[in-house]
């Protein structure tokens, strides 16, 4: 027997809040009983759908499963022996996928622009670019543009990637855009203390910190795109993952890894959303928002911590520039 639907919003709303049981294995494995419908089998048929940091963990996982969706999937990393290790992973467990391994670094908005170029004389339609890609660096470090890292590889990278694939994404009916953020964002609201610094050349660098903030900034990134390509008709969302057990994980947040593995969300399940925002007809109803477990979640933990709008559009203006993209949306 199914319930009643303001019970099962109550009870996704507490999961939420309660942060341990929404974003562990325990989430996933209660949301199911009333979330959306799976996308139907050959939902992506035929499509293209680009997913950056595809070589392993929810990318790889996220990429699998679109494949299993009938996609053609381009998966895009920094390291191309990796990269067609991974695609043969997937022929193995998805018998005639259409997968294409290319080389792309993010971070580096040269290599962006190559590939940008490469892919628009191939790729007329895309229908779904997922900005996946992620590092978190233990000190700082720069990009070949001279652009932090993890601001480059999460935010930068990503914002020139989408303006330059632009016209393919116009060209695809139903197309979207995909943003894999983290929860770690509610822990880094926008302020006037480190927004001027957005660049982290100031004080003691932590890369946990750089990582939270990119990730808060990947929110406002896929914001501002929302209403930047909303004439294209193109969809844009970003979303969280929950905690999920991944190489990036284990390598990255060590501690946190070895004391709640036990209840981590495998790749997989981390990586049901991306999946399910690229294929399912639901998410072209909608641009903006903010996603965990099928459903949109507000971008701040409590009410009172909303973004200031001035800083935002200060903030949107800088990353603009970095990126070299005139015109930024108001």
């Amino acid at each position: 027997m199914s319930l009643p639907r303001p019970v099962t919003d109550a009870l996704d709303t507490a999961l939420d809040k309660v942060v341990l049981a929404g974003y562990s294995s325990i989430g996933p494995a209660l949301r199911r009983r009333w979330w959306p419908a799976d996308p139907p089998a050959g939902a992506l048929a035929g499509k293209h759908v680009l997913v950056t940091g595809a070589s392993r963990g929810i990318g790889l996982a996220a990429a699998a499963d679109l494949a299993r969706l009938g996609a053609s999937v381009h998966l895009l990393g920094r390291d191309q022996s990796r990269l067609d290790e991974a695609a043969a992973g997937i022929r193995v467990s998805v018998p005639n996928a259409d997968v294409v391994p290319e080389t792309c670094d993010v971070s580096d908005l040269e290599a962006v622009r190559a590939y940008a170029a490469r892919t628009l004389e191939t790729v007329p339609e895309i229908h779904a670019l997922i900005h996946n890609a992620g590092v978190m660096p233990e000190t700082r470090s720069e990009s070949p543009q001279g652009i932090e890292l993890t601001l480059a590889t999460h935010v930068v990278g990503p914002l020139l990637l989408t303006e330059l694939l632009r016209p393919a994404l116009a060209a695809a009916d139903g197309s979207r855009v995909l943003v894999m953020s983290s929860g770690g964002m509610y822990s880094a609201p926008l302020l006037d203390s480190w927004a001027h610094d957005l660049q982290h050349r100031e004080g003691t660098y932590r890369g946990i910190r750089a990582y939270a903030r990119t990730k808060r900034l990947q929110v406002l990134l896929a914001e501002r795109l929302a209403t930047r390509l909303a004439d294209d008709g193109v969809v844009v969302h970003s979303m969280h993952p929950g905690w999920a057990s991944t190489e990036g994980v284990a390598e990255s947040m060590a501690g946190f890894n070895r004391v709640m593995r036990p209840i981590l969300r495998d790749a997989r399940s981390g990586a049901d959303t991306l999946v399910w925002l690229t294929a399912a007809p639901e998410a072209a109803s909608s641009t903006g928002l903010f996603w965990c477990d099928r459903r949109a979640r507000s971008t701040t933990y409590l009410p009172w911590t909303k973004a200031d709008p001035r800083l935002e559009r200060q903030v949107w203006d800088s990353l603009a520039a970095m990126a070299g993209i005139d015109h930024a949306p108001a």
